[in-house]
C-alpha cells in the first residue's frame, strides 16, 4: 500500500520560538542565537514547564498527498490547522476521462487496504461513480454525492507546534484509524531534524 507523500514547504526557524520566550522573561543577552541554550530553553519552557502557549510561534507547512477523504475528516476534527484542499470538481474530471478497469490502475483513484474484499468494493464503487459522470443527466455536483471515502485527495496543511504536538500524541497512538496513523508518522520524519526534539516523546506505538 502506498504511503502518503508529505512535503514539507515551510516552517519557523527556532530562535522566533526562543525569541518569543526570552521576550517573557527579558533574557536576550543570554541567547546563544539559536545554538544549544535556545533549543533546550524552548524544550525546557514549552513542554517541561507546559508554557505551551510559547511553541504556537512555530509554524509548519506540508504538501500532504494520497490520503483518502475518510482520513481526510479524521484530520479535520484537529482545529487549530488551517486546511487548503484539492476541489473534488478536479478530481472528478480526471476520473471521467480514466480507464479503471483493473484494481491498479483504480490506485490513482482510490486508497487500497491490506483487505482484499474492502479494495473490492472500493473499486466497484469507484466504477460506480464514473458510470454517473459518464451520465448526461449527472452533474459532477451531484456524483460528487457518491464519491467513497477511499478516494484520494491531497491538500495544503498549516499548523503550530502546539497542536502539531496534541495532533501526533493522538494520531500516532495505536488506537487511531491506521491510515492517519500512517499520515502522523509521516508527517514527524518530514519535519526538519532540529525541530524533531520537541515531537519524540509525543509519538507512540504504531499498530501498522
Amino acid at each position: 500500500m502506498p504511503q502518503p507523500q508529505i512535503t514539507l514547504l515551510h516552517h519557523t526557524p527556532l530562535e522566533v520560538c526562543s525569541h518569543a520566550i526570552r521576550t517573557c522573561w527579558d533574557s536576550h543577552d543570554k541567547s546563544d542565537q539559536g545554538g544549544e541554550k535556545d533549543r533546550e530553553l524552548i524544550n525546557r519552557v514549552g513542554n517541561i514547564f507546559k508554557h505551551a502557549s510559547t511553541l504556537e510561534h512555530l509554524n509548519y507547512t506540508f504538501f500532504i498527498q494520497g490520503i483518502s477523504r475518510a482520513c481526510l475528516q479524521e484530520l479535520a476534527r484537529h482545529r487549530m490547522a488551517s486546511y487548503s484542499v484539492k476541489s473534488s470538481r478536479y478530481t472528478l474530471a480526471e476520473l471521467k476521462r480514466a480507464d479503471i478497469s483493473t484494481l491498479d490502475s483504480a490506485s490513482q483513484f482510490i486508497k487500497l487496504t491490506a483487505n482484499d474484499k474492502v479494495n473490492r468494493a472500493s473499486h466497484q464503487a469507484l466504477q460506480n461513480l464514473q458510470a454517473l459522470l459518464l451520465d448526461p443527466d449527472t452533474t459532477n455536483d451531484m456524483a460528487k454525492y457518491a464519491m467513497p471515502e477511499c478516494y484520494l485527495t491531497e491538500l495544503t496543511w498549516s499548523i503550530n507546534a502546539r497542536s502539531l504536538q496534541n495532533f501526533l500524541s493522538l494520531r500516532s497512538d495505536k488506537r487511531a484509524l491506521w491510515e492517519i496513523q500512517e499520515l502522523a508518522h509521516a508527517i514527524y520524519n518530514a519535519l526538519p531534524v532540529e525541530h524533531r526534539y520537541l515531537f519524540e516523546k509525543c509519538m507512540g506505538e504504531s499498530s501498522i
